[in-house]
Parts: C-alpha cells; structure tokens; sequence
C-alpha cells in the first residue's frame, strides 16, 4: 500500500483581523509578481506606499466583520475539508496523508510540505482549489508549491491536478447545493459570481494577438484556441451548473466581482448588475460563486454585506447567496472521488497548454 500525500492549496487569509496582521497580508499577496504583473520596483512602491498604507485598515474592518469564535472563515472550511477529506479517503486502496497549504499567510505551503515529508509519503499530489485556471491563483500556487518542494527535496515526488471547472462531480455538487439551499424558492435570476482577473492576464494566453475578448461570444465554447482562458472556463462552469439545474438562458447571468484600481478588468461586473436588475423588473436573485470552494471575504462580506446593500438600495427586494461547498458532505465525496481517480496513476494527471506547462 502506497502512501499518498495529499496537498490543498487555498488563497489564504490574515492571521488575524487586526490591521497590522492584515497588512502582512495583503503585502505577501499584492508583492506576487503573478498577481500585480510590473516591475518589482514599481510594484513595491504601490503596494508599500499606496495600497496597503490607504486600505489596511477599511479591510482589517471587513475581516471583522465576518469573523467567527473558530477564526476567519476560509481556514475554517478548509480545515474542515481537509479533516472531512482525510475521513472520506480512508476508505480508499492507498493510505492518504491530507496537509493544507495557504499561498499568502498560514499554514505555509512549505510547512505543509514539511509535514507530508515527515509522514514519509510515497508521493504528493498538489491539488490547488481553485476550479478554473488564472496565473494569479492557479499558476502562482503551483509556482510556489515547485519552489518549496525543491528546498525540501521532494521535487520527484510532486504532481499537480490540473483545474477542475468542467469536472462532473464538481458541477453536479454545485447544482445540488444550490438547490438545497433556495429549498424550492424561485429568484427571479441567478448570478454566478466569478473573481474577476484584469483582461491582460488572460489575453497573454492569447498566442494569436487576434482572439481574446475581439468578439462578445469568444468565451461562448471551449476551443482549443481558449482552453487555458479563465473568462471561458467560468462561462463553462456556470452554463454547465445552470444545465443541471434546469435554467433557462434568460434565467442567470455569469458575472465577475472584486475589480480593483483602474485597469480594465473582465466583466459583466456583478456590481453593475446589481444596480441594474431591479430597473428591469427583477426583485430577487440569487448569487453563486463557483470560482470559491470557501466562503471567504469576497463571499460572506462583498456579496452577503455590501452587496445585499447595493441591491436593495437600487430597489431590489431579496438577495440570496448560496454559500460555497465548504464542507459539505456531498462535496468531500466528490472532491475524494476526483483526487482518488486523479491519483491513482501519475499519467492521468493531464492538462494542455498553459495549465500543462504550469504543471509540468
């Protein structure tokens, strides 16, 4: 029996919600070159001189908002998923060893990849939680994951699930969850909400210069020519999740929150959209995020706050979130069956293009 180690790897989140542990936070976050994508001495004087400086504080209260006895909710469900997960993979051919690694704060990726070693694990198979493919999570997480495996030796034995947007079990979780939650309550539309990413990130997929966003349905299908764009991707998984649930075109929108600075960033924004349903008639919506495995501050306080706020004052009557998959029972099996199948042979673990070259 082979022992497998098991790596999760999440955005992160501050230690605490003080404004100085907030700011350590957004420093580690804002200083990824994958992230803001300039040259490291311009980066370092926005984020050090402007962006943390101006926002450490306001954010430091938005924590707080969403804050629990148990802690600040993305480690919480992701502690959970990986305690849940472990439970559920015991029942598996190998024995599995589930650590957690967060990109920015802690746990560390590196102590994560401390601890797999000293459980002596035959191999580590990192699995980023992130559904859909974008340098600023996805790759930067793997980039990381390589680094800290070469510092401890383990670079032989690591391997990568690729981005799982379009995987069965993921989809139909998604769908189940939803409608478990709304309990058979009709919105008038649903938003599937997705982190927008500013358009340059996924242009630079774009080794053609002529096709990314030229058109307004380029990111309809997955060709082979945008199988790595994040904006096609999340249009994938919400039309994928809509299909389950049975909703008709007319009845979602995928939509893209959390736009930043004054770059031009991928849209509809679910902001804009909030302002304007209620002027065409729709009182109550419903909004998912498919692009979150855990409720998170751009879930619980973006959307569940400020956005339930900005709905209502645009006069609209009923703003459900759904909440992430976080724990929940029927997305550990899924998540356990799709890490068991992706493991069970280091040849099955296949991506293309820039996911491929990322991983590789």
């Amino acid at each position: 029996m082979k022992r497998i180690g098991v790596l999760l790897i999440n955005v992160g989140t501050p230690d605490d919600t003080t404004p100085e542990s907030v700011g350590r936070y957004l420093r580690q976050f804002l200083m990824d070159g994958h992230v803001l994508d300039m040259p490291y001495l311009k980066r370092w004087l926005l984020v050090n001189r402007v962006i943390v400086p101006h926002r450490q504080e306001h954010t430091a209260k938005h924590y707080q908002e969403i804050d629990t006895e148990e802690g600040l909710p993305l480690l919480v469900h992701t502690r959970n998923l990986a305690t849940e997960l472990s439970a559920e993979l015991s029942n598996r051919e190998h024995e599995y060893v589930v650590a957690i690694g967060m990109r920015y704060g802690n746990p560390s990726i590196r102590s994560a990849l401390a601890k797999l070693k000293a459980h002596n694990v035959d191999r580590i198979v990192a699995v980023p939680l992130y559904p859909q493919y974008t340098q600023s999570s996805f790759a930067t997480a793997v980039a990381e994951t390589r680094k800290r495996a070469r510092q401890l030796g383990l670079t032989n034995q690591l391997s990568f699930v690729p981005p799982f947007y379009g995987d069965s079990g993921f989809i139909k979780v998604s769908a189940d969850v939803v409608a478990q939650h709304l309990n058979s309550r009709a919105p008038d539309h649903f938003l599937f909400s997705f982190h927008s990413v500013p358009t340059r990130h996924i242009k630079k997929l774009d080794s053609s210069g002529g096709r990314c966003l030229i058109n307004a349905d380029c990111c309809d299908e997955i060709r082979t020519a945008n199988q790595d764009c994040y904006r096609a991707q999340c249009i994938a998984t919400a039309r994928s999740i809509a299909r389950e649930l049975g909703l008709a075109a007319d009845r979602y929108t995928a939509c893209f929150q959390s736009q930043l600075g004054k770059d031009e960033w991928i849209g509809p924004a679910l902001e804009d959209l909030l302002r304007e349903l209620p002027n065409r008639g729709i009182r109550t919506v419903a909004v998912f995020c498919p692009s979150f495995v855990a409720d998170c501050l751009e879930t619980l306080e973006e959307i569940g706050i400020r956005g339930r706020e900005e709905f209502a004052k645009a006069g609209g009557q009923e703003l459900i979130l759904i909440p992430c998959l976080n724990s929940e029972p029927l997305w550990i099996k899924a998540a356990a069956d799709f890490i068991f199948e992706k493991t069970r042979d280091r040849n099955q673990v296949k991506a293309a293009g820039a996911v491929a070259s990322a991983i590789r």
